[in-house]
């Protein structure tokens, strides 16, 4: 299974079931494992993180805290951007 919150230029494998959807400036989402969502959301500009009801409890908050001890350089505001840059 391949991770929807996972960038193309990102090789690294999923930790978990997909538990969380990361939202950019423009509200357009991308779900994935806490994992991929914590390297998304780090390099959006203005991205939330919102739980899934499956979610296990904190997952959001886990996400958040992970984004932000890998802050990438360059950032997107959109999701698209992120494709087009790594594609």
């Amino acid at each position: 299974m391949t991770c929807p919150a996972n960038t193309p230029a990102d090789r690294t494998p999923c930790e978990g079931p997909v538990v969380v959807t990361v939202l950019d400036a423009g509200n357009a989402g991308a779900s994935g494992c806490e994992h991929h969502a914590a390297r998304l959301l780090a390099a959006l500009e203005g991205g939330r993180v919102y739980a899934l009801p499956q979610a296990p409890a904190g997952a959001a908050p886990r996400v958040f805290a992970a984004a932000g001890a890998d802050r990438p350089v360059r950032r997107a505001a959109r999701l698209y951007e992120i494709a087009v840059r790594e594609a």
